[in-house]
């Protein structure tokens, strides 16, 4: 028998609820544009990070593109 009370459900569910979906969408739209500039061709270069910011003569694995003069 189904009970004929109204439904609770806490704002805190509806929150969790409407930021999982808004998370999917996200995530679609990023495997979207994947698909997209794979079926574009050539691979996406990656942007070089600057480093000279850093107060190290040397960051550990990172082969610079440029000599810095300090």
């Amino acid at each position: 028998m189904a009970s004929s009370s109204k439904k609770k459900t806490t704002f805190a569910k509806l929150n969790r609820e409407a930021k999982v979906r808004e998370k999917r969408q996200a995530r679609s739209i990023r495997k979207e544009q994947r698909q997209r500039e794979a079926e574009a061709g050539g691979q996406v270069e990656h942007e070089v990070e600057d480093l000279s910011h850093l107060d190290v003569a040397v960051v550990e694995g990172v082969e610079p593109d440029v000599t810095v003069k300090r």
